[in-house]
């Protein structure tokens, strides 16, 4: 059976853009594979927003992240990248975090170089790590990955917010050589700084498109024309949801019912999306199952 990481590696190794929408939860992901994605990554923004109800200020403990990307891996059979933030403090921590990420069942892990608590990338307040601490982390994760542990190393650098784009891109470039597997450099503002970012670095680049952020929300075609690997939609599905969550609240507050049913997805739809019909059909090989 191939791993979910040597899936990963295949897929990069198309040289195709993968277009990557993230999920924040079993579900979320179940509708991204039922929809023919090839792969998605554990939004720590949607994450920390569905899980507890706050948001993505480093409020989100270790253990909690891990059970929600094991919650996901479980679900779905395509590769997940997990959000290992900061990696929970020293050197050491980031190796256990890896190892963990590996165990829960993910592909790959980022890891970035923000002084905790982390934030959003496209939200204030970002502070980033000397290079020598930043270095330290990904070097950390890499020889967890060498050392047994098979996984994806994404390594992120959000120097670009602070320091400039020149500095961002040498943090990557010593990522890469560090041997990280992926970059992504966080929240360029322009095409041209995208350009750059694509050919200072060689290397399989992530580009995250925040629909309102400081990224500029291109096309697949030209993600790819640029030089990017993976583009990553973190916020799409979350935004889509709370809207459609908030309307049909709306109409239930106002007693609108024709409004709230034309929002509703089929019931039918509802319970063939969860599973019921794949648990009905193996409940039916066994005969108490099957009275339930």
């Amino acid at each position: 059976m191939t791993s979910q990481p040597d899936k990963l590696r295949a897929l990069l190794n198309k040289g195709e853009l993968l277009t990557m929408p993230c999920c924040f939860d079993a579900l979320s992901a179940l509708l991204i594979e039922q929809e023919g994605f090839p792969l998605t990554f554990m939004s720590g923004f949607a994450a920390s927003a569905s899980r507890i109800g706050a948001p993505d200020t480093g409020l989100m403990s270790y253990g909690e992240v891990v059970e929600q990307a094991r919650n996901i891996c479980d679900a779905i059979s395509i590769p997940v990248i997990g959000d290992g933030d900061t990696g929970y403090g020293n050197a050491m921590n980031v190796r256990r975090t890896v190892e963990g990420f590996a165990r829960a069942g993910c592909a790959s892990v980022m890891i970035e170089d923000q002084l905790a608590p982390k934030r959003c990338g496209h939200t204030k307040g970002k502070e980033v790590v000397g290079r020598d601490e930043a270095f330290d982390r990904i070097r950390a994760a890499v020889d967890a990955r060498n050392e047994g542990t098979d996984i994806l190393i994404l390594a992120r650098t959000d120097a670009r917010h602070e320091h400039g784009l020149g500095e961002a891109i040498e943090r990557a470039q010593t990522f890469k050589e560090i041997g990280a597997d992926i970059i992504f450099i966080e929240a360029p503002k322009s095409v041209e700084e995208m350009r750059t970012i694509c050919a200072e670095v060689p290397a399989w680049h992530m580009a995250n498109i925040v629909e309102g952020g400081e990224t500029p929300d291109l096309s697949p075609a030209e993600l790819q024309d640029i030089g990017f690997a993976i583009a990553a939609y973190p916020l799409s599905l979350m935004a889509a949801a709370m809207q459609a969550m908030t309307g049909v609240l709306g109409a239930l507050r106002d007693g609108d019912r024709q409004l709230r049913q034309s929002a509703l997805m089929d019931f039918g739809e509802l319970r063939r999306r969860v599973g019921f019909e794949d648990y009905y059909e193996q409940s039916a090989r066994y005969r108490s199952s099957a009275r339930d």
